[in-house]
């Protein structure tokens, strides 16, 4: 915990050094009215006790607790000030790291985790410590401070009171571990949770026609069950282990006041240091108790620290020497690559797409066609092998440079609660506004936009879930020309749409790829016919390459895929001849 404190503080170290000051004085304030009332009763047992001493020694304490009240309020001040500050300092650094983290990494990911610990942790952090600095503060240098002063008034007394500490401190260590095992799992579960909420939000309409809403969502359900189970772990079964550390406490008082009367008895003690030590002694457990609780809590949130770290400590994306490529050709060679352990996507594939032209990937579902798009974005980076553009090998680029030179138009699209002329910019954020209205033309963007009362300053929503699938393609596209990149990759755009969108869509995806780098997967093989190059992709390797017309001539893997396509379009749906419904189903049969 120490080690990850002092890793937060590094963000705000001046003020987090000021506020632990002004807390140990504030603490010591707390501590030092009980030696100064010892001196009263000290005074009281003279054979003839000095009035105007214990009235000068009341007024040194009144004085004593204005300054308390004063500094206590610079020290609370100063707290909360590094703590938020640290937490603000945390906030940026995670948002900065998820800038820097490849978009694999993210993959990998539940995106509710990533959003507990941007979010969640880092409050928990700032709610934990920022309320138990002061009374962690006064739990260990107060008890320090009157701790010595007892020590040096009776030593015997005063090491029995210490001796509970032999068995408090073990107890608060299996009090630490039993908050970490159950808060991290507590932790775990709200993110799931979280997880499972978003995915319940996002799927209402596919479980509305299902009849899932409700506790019939199982997944969710079962999130929310886990979630309260596992936080009532989290509060009482490290709860006893707290509770048996104050009553060793309480009993090694009792030791302690068994020792005085056996010492008061033989004259070895004098009436005062025992009265001081009834007095003193058990205020000196106090701050223990408080910090037994304390220290459970800040258990809990450095479980959140140590998310939140090791966040920050995932490793990026190295940029090697930060080069440029002068040209635009780009070349696969012999990339291996997968997204598990020994369960490669790609082997041994080389491919080269030459500037200019367009290549085409074509094959089954599974053979690597959208990995090879996301390799050369370098949302991944490859095991083995190397992907150059312009010769330049992209572990040589920075992720800027990879990002500057490249458009992705693909079929999920997503927008952001804005305008159109909004999502638009993000493709050029310092374009002007006649250069986003050009975009917006070409894109075919204007021939709806222009029937909407809002124009281009229309709102999209979440997701852009107020635009048809069509109307968002579009904007896609136009954030694209806006961007101007030398290389665009493509995931067939129109596969899923109707013909009309589909039309708007191809002329604009002509305005796109003009003198462009173009790499599109290609679902419906009849929209690229056309290619410089089709390569077609089976079994985690390239099986064929060439022309349109070379591959219908080899008569091969592409051939057959064209043949089955041809006669898929001949399907008839619902024939009103069973001859004719088993001529259809004759043409579509797969060989």
């Amino acid at each position: 915990m120490i080690r990850n404190l002092i890793f937060c503080f590094k963000f705000y170290p001046k003020g987090m050094l000021r506020a632990m000051l002004w807390e140990m004085f504030h603490a010591f304030l707390l501590a030092a009215p009980s030696g100064i009332l010892l001196a009263i009763i000290w005074e009281l047992f003279r054979e003839s006790p000095r009035e105007a001493f214990i009235w000068q020694v009341i007024a040194a304490m009144g004085a004593m607790f204005i300054l308390q009240l004063y500094v206590a309020q610079k020290a609370m001040v100063q707290s909360q000030i590094g703590v938020i500050r640290i937490a603000t300092a945390l906030r940026v650094a995670v948002g900065n790291k998820l800038q820097r983290l490849s978009l694999g990494y993210y993959k990998k990911r539940d995106p509710g985790e990533l959003a507990s610990v941007a979010l969640q942790d880092v409050n928990n952090f700032e709610q934990i410590f920022g309320h138990s600095l002061s009374n962690l503060a006064t739990a260990v240098f107060g008890t320090v401070v009157l701790a010595v002063f007892l020590v040096v008034l009776d030593w015997r007394l005063g090491l029995t009171l210490l001796g509970a500490l032999l068995f408090v401190l073990p107890l608060a260590q299996f009090g630490q571990w039993l908050v970490r095992k159950y808060g991290a799992r507590a932790i775990g579960a709200r993110t799931d949770t979280n997880a499972r909420l978003l995915e319940y939000f996002q799927g209402m309409p596919h479980l509305k026609s299902f009849g899932m809403i409700g506790a019939s969502f199982g997944t969710l359900d079962d999130a929310l069950r886990n979630l309260r189970t596992t936080s009532i772990r989290t509060e009482a079964i490290p709860g006893p282990v707290i509770l048996t550390a104050g009553v060793v406490l309480e009993l090694f008082f009792v030791l302690m006041v068994w020792l005085g009367l056996f010492l008061l008895s033989g004259g070895e003690l004098k009436i005062p240091v025992m009265v001081a030590f009834l007095i003193l002694g058990y205020r000196l457990y106090e701050p223990l108790k408080i910090s037994m609780v304390e220290y459970g809590v800040l258990s809990y949130m450095n479980v959140s620290l140590e998310r939140i770290i090791s966040l920050l400590k995932a490793e990026e994306q190295s940029a090697g020497q930060d080069a440029h490529p002068s040209t635009y050709d780009v070349e696969l060679d012999r990339v291996t690559f997968g997204y598990a352990p020994e369960r490669n996507v790609l082997e041994n594939v080389s491919l080269t797409a030459r500037a200019g032209e367009m290549t085409a990937l074509v094959g089954p579902s599974g053979s690597g066609k959208t990995t090879i798009t996301s390799l050369i974005a370098r949302f991944w980076d490859i095991e083995e092998g190397a992907i150059r553009i312009g010769g330049v090998d992209l572990r040589n680029m920075s992720t800027d440079t990879v990002y500057g030179i490249i458009s992705e138009v693909f079929q999920e699209v997503y927008l952001f609660d804005g305008t159109i002329y909004e999502n638009i910019l993000v493709g050029n954020p310092d374009a002007s506004p006649e250069r986003v209205r050009w975009a917006a033309e070409k894109a075919q963007l204007t021939e709806f936009t222009d029937r909407m009362e809002g124009g281009l300053q229309t709102r999209v929503g979440e997701g852009g879930n107020r635009l048809s699938g069509g109307q968002k393609q579009r904007v896609s596209i136009a954030r694209a020309l806006l961007k101007d990149a030398p290389i665009v990759l493509l995931d067939e755009a129109t596969s899923s749409l109707d013909p009309e969108n589909e039309i708007y869509i191809q002329r604009a995806i002509q305005s796109l790829v003009k003198n462009k780098t173009v790499i599109v997967i290609a679902h419906r093989l009849s929209t690229i016919s056309n290619a410089d190059q089709i390569v077609v992709l089976q079994d985690k390797a390239v099986a064929e390459a060439g022309s349109h017309a070379d591959l219908m001539s080899r008569e091969g893997i592409y051939h057959r895929m064209w043949t089955l396509q041809d006669q898929a379009s001949a399907w008839e749906v619902g024939a009103a001849k069973s001859g004719e419904h088993e001529d259809s189903v004759e043409a579509g049969k797969l060989h």
